[in-house]
């Protein structure tokens, strides 16, 4: 279901609505090629981000933690592992919506050229840092926080500018839009798509915020693994 049939039912109903977009002259030439494109890379962002806090998701309901973990296995391993995990479902997911995409819709997702893979990567490790903030918080409340592991990217879809520019949101938005690393992803790709030029800035910034992201979050995800050590709380994560 989570690699498969939501990815294939987001990519349809995208599809139908910019090929009506575009066949009614509402939309403008780009119109596939924006949306589908962006629903696309929204997708390997959100699976990236599922594919770490739902794997350790699975641990807490399977109480399979307290297993692991007296194992000389080191946190930080157990981390890569989920990340390797998760890299093999992106791979299915961005094969299976870039060929229905191709044969749907005539949309041909390596129009971006070697530009889509040093800003599918940012979008990657911004998504596997989201799911190391879910784990984080779900380490320190338990599995009643269990709904951030699948809804904690859609709260940051509306300020991500993924279907539209950051100049459609209102002045209050923007600010919270800057800091957020996929805002300069998506703006980078429409560039590329509009005017045909690669953005170094866009890249730049979305390094640079990934970055500052990417080292809170590991603070944040140690801190609340030690607490959770030290209190004692490992097997009672329910």
């Amino acid at each position: 279901m989570d690699i498969f049939f939501w990815p294939v039912t987001e990519l349809l109903v995208w599809g139908f609505l910019s090929r009506y977009l575009e066949s009614s002259g509402l939309g403008g030439v780009n119109v596939v090629t924006i949306l589908l494109g962006a629903l696309i890379f929204w997708d390997l962002l959100s699976q990236s981000q599922r594919a770490v806090s739902v794997v350790f998701l699975e641990e807490v309901w399977e109480r399979n933690l307290l297993n692991i973990f007296v194992t000389p296995l080191k946190i930080s391993e157990f981390l890569v592992s989920t990340v390797l995990i998760g890299l093999v479902r992106i791979v299915l997911v961005g094969i299976t919506i870039a060929i229905l995409a191709f044969v749907l819709y005539k949309f041909n997702i390596f129009i971006f050229g070697f530009s889509l893979i040093p800003f599918v990567l940012s979008l990657l490790l911004f998504g596997w840092a989201i799911g190391l903030f879910a784990t984080g918080i779900i380490l320190r409340f338990g599995s009643s926080a269990q709904v951030l592991a699948f809804g904690l990217t859609f709260l940051l879809q509306p300020f991500s500018a993924v279907f539209y520019p950051v100049s459609a949101l209102p002045e209050w938005a923007r600010y919270i839009a800057y800091f957020i690393p996929s805002t300069y992803v998506f703006e980078g790709m429409r560039g590329i798509i509009n005017t045909g030029v690669f953005s170094w800035q866009s890249l730049g910034l979305a390094v640079v915020t990934n970055a500052a992201f990417i080292a809170l979050v590991l603070w944040f995800f140690y801190k609340m693994f030690a607490n959770v050590k030290e209190q004692g709380r490992l097997m009672k994560l329910d």
